[in-house]
């Protein structure tokens, strides 16, 4: 295996896959911290520290950080989730150093000035803004909300116009200091990449990094219930689920498989049901979100404020049936979509790269894709069955529905059969 880890003495760990076909390197810092580590009064903190990381430097104004790395024709991002933050970006073999010099500088030296923190503000109220006039967005916020109501892990990650505006730059200064910690970062890279030379510049550029493991997470807690928001729009955007599992969890690869049976891709049973067969919409899938402790497992559909009952109590027929008649055929089909889409990873430096640091901060440790493969290939028509009854012996589904008020009520009616089961 071409994978090399070694961990600094502050607890980094840097991975590197060298891909010597490839003259690019993807190369990011991941952070095990998001919107789930945030307090009451931080909500939005992790995304706004996000953006700030490209607003300039003790040694880098905004723009120069641009210019430094498209000079080399690369290219630099950043992302949020409620577990994770990550910062990465892509540049030739020859430019990994510059890479990680940037990366590092943006997270142990940032500059924080006041007017790029107003601004970035006012650029992220923006954004909220834009989810609120964006019914299909908007929906996977209430339901994360109303899965885990009054908990970071349920809160948005824009944080609220409220929030943003009111965070300072102290603010940001102490949850950097407090979230972002040796034991909780890796540096990972793929593809033209030296992992020797990596460990020596990433020592050297993220040595102020404290060693200390950042604060233990509290359980969290699901909820679960109905939240109907009515919005004058063509369509009635709902989005129905059930408490899915941890990344952890045995089952979690079985709860995949059947999220790919429902509704992962054309051939799934929802496609072919509630669109295909009955043409009650143009967008329908499945999903499993999984954190640490927990998880969602959930449907999305938009349609005409007419046929909500119908699209409702087929999803849940969909949903009870899958539980008692999946077949091997569905099962076998779902998990060669599931390993193509690992394997595709391994052609993919940046893919890959995110695939090492996610295994190292969710298990300590690099999962070899022929485990991974093996644990897939072991789901059985039993296993998927079993999953899915789990899910729904739960109980306490979760319901969030946005549009004209007529359209409404029918998919609060149809959710409480899931009650029952």
């Amino acid at each position: 295996m071409s994978v090399k880890i070694s961990v600094l003495d502050n607890g980094v760990t840097v991975i590197t896959d060298e891909m010597s076909h490839l003259g690019t390197a993807s190369l990011g810092i991941w952070v095990g911290a998001g919107a789930r580590d945030e307090q009451e009064d931080e909500h939005g903190i992790s995304h706004l520290l996000e953006h700030m990381a490209f607003k300039g430097t003790r040694r880098r104004s905004a723009r120069r950080i641009a210019e430094e790395i498209e000079q080399v024709g690369g290219d630099i991002n950043a992302a949020t989730s409620v577990e994770q933050t990550t910062y990465n970006v892509r540049v030739l073999g020859e430019d990994v150093g510059l890479g990680i010099d940037i990366l590092a500088d943006i997270l142990t030296e940032p500059a924080f000035a006041p007017d790029e923190l107003e601004r970035e503000k006012n650029v992220i109220v923006q954004e909220i803004g834009a989810v609120m006039d964006t019914p299909d967005d908007l929906v996977f916020d209430l339901f994360q909300e109303q899965a885990f109501p009054g908990q970071s892990v349920g809160r948005s990650i824009l944080g609220t116009p409220d929030t943003v505006r009111a965070f300072s730059r102290d603010q940001l200064g102490a949850y950097l200091g407090r979230t972002y910690r040796g034991p909780r970062m890796v540096v990972a890279a793929a593809g033209a990449v030296e992992h020797d030379r990596l460990v020596e510049e990433a020592a050297q550029r993220l040595k102020i990094i404290a060693p200390a493991t950042k604060p233990e997470l509290p359980q969290a807690t699901y909820g679960g219930g109905t939240r109907l928001l009515a919005r004058d729009l063509e369509q009635v955007h709902v989005l129905l689920g059930l408490e899915g599992c941890s990344y952890k969890d045995p089952e979690y690869h079985a709860v995949q498989v059947l999220a790919n049976v429902l509704g992962g891709g054309m051939s799934s049973r929802l496609f072919q049901d509630v669109r295909e067969d009955r043409g009650l919409c143009y967008s329908i899938y499945a999903f499993h979100w999984s954190y640490q402790d927990t998880g969602l497992f959930g449907v999305y559909a938009g349609t005409d404020t007419g046929d909500v009952e119908e699209l409702s109590n087929a999803v849940i027929d969909q949903i009870l049936d899958t539980a008692e008649t999946v077949t091997e055929l569905e099962v076998a089909r779902a998990k060669a979509q599931m390993k193509v889409g690992l394997l595709a990873a391994l052609e993919s430096s940046g893919a890959r790269a995110d695939q090492l640091a996610r295994q190292i901060l969710g298990f300590g440790r690099v999962i070899p894709v022929e485990e991974i493969v093996a644990r897939v290939d072991a789901v059985d028509v039993a296993g998927v069955r079993r999953a899915a009854q789990g899910l729904i012996g739960r109980g306490r589904p979760t319901l969030t529905a946005i549009g004209p008020g007529g359209g409404l009520e029918p998919a609060a009616r149809a959710v409480e059969r899931l009650k029952v089961h």
